[in-house]
């Protein structure tokens, strides 16, 4: 594995109401190495969307370290994230939407820098045509990719995704997956992404991290050695993605 980026060690989540403890997350503890695609999956409710908030400083966790694994370890590496919605401001134009987090980021850019930054994701995601168009003029594919190129702004150390896809068809879906494959060549980034299909997180992954049944726990760390691109058709595709399912039921 190359040098990891991302060091998760013990990550514990209870959430509380008045009468009762739900415990999300019992100690998760996994690195995520540089340029590499990890997809989280697992039974629904298992906790890998609290986990990917936690990592993303949407949430806290009870207990745990987040950081690097290398050189300053109590450091947290940057990142960024893209949701299930699209979560583009919608009186925004796609430019706007792209620039809002730079603006207001502790970076005080120049806005050449800014704008050079926007021009360059606008083209790796194919919207130059699009820059000034709203969100309500963007079929949903476009707005995913208005999504991703808002994260990649910023220049993260990894890229957070929580089923980016998962409402999208299936043509639109695969088009999508593959520009995140082209993303992770061009920009050499780091994805961790939470996906409930066998399918989409074989097609990705470098590696597969399994959660148990809540309250979450690292199940099992499967590595995908197939050489992209990826067949689903291919007999070692398919055995791989039933690996995936029986794992995920319980039944591996």
């Amino acid at each position: 594995m190359m040098e990891p980026v991302l060091s998760l060690d013990g990550i514990t989540k209870t959430f509380w109401d008045s009468e009762k403890s739900c415990p999300a997350l019992a100690g998760v503890s996994f690195d995520v190495a540089a340029r590499e695609i990890v997809c989280i999956m697992g039974p629904s409710g298992c906790g890998k969307s609290t986990l990917l908030r936690i990592i993303g400083g949407l949430d806290y966790a009870d207990a745990g370290r987040i950081g690097q694994t290398s050189g300053n370890k109590d450091k947290k590496p940057s990142a960024a994230m893209v949701f299930q919605d699209h979560a583009l401001f919608p009186w925004l134009t796609v430019y706007e939407n792209i620039v809002y987090g730079l603006r207001l980021s502790v970076q005080n850019l120049p806005e050449e820098e800014i704008k050079k930054r926007a021009e360059s994701l606008l083209e790796l995601t194919h919207l130059n045509a699009f820059a000034l168009s709203y969100p309500h003029q963007l079929s949903g594919g476009m707005k995913q990719r208005a999504s991703v190129a808002r994260a990649l702004v910023i220049k993260p150390s990894v890229l957070l995704m929580d089923e980016p896809f998962s409402a999208l068809d299936t043509f639109t879906r695969r088009e999508l997956e593959d520009e995140v494959l082209r993303i992770r060549q061009d920009l050499k980034t780091t994805i961790l992404m939470v996906t409930h299909n066998p399918e989409e997180a074989v097609y990705l992954a470098d590696r597969i991290v399994i959660l148990s049944e809540r309250p979450g726990v690292v199940a099992a760390i499967l590595q995908v050695d197939l050489l992209y691109p990826r067949d689903p058709a291919d007999p070692a595709f398919i055995r791989i993605r039933e690996q995936v399912t029986r794992m995920i039921q319980g039944k591996a």
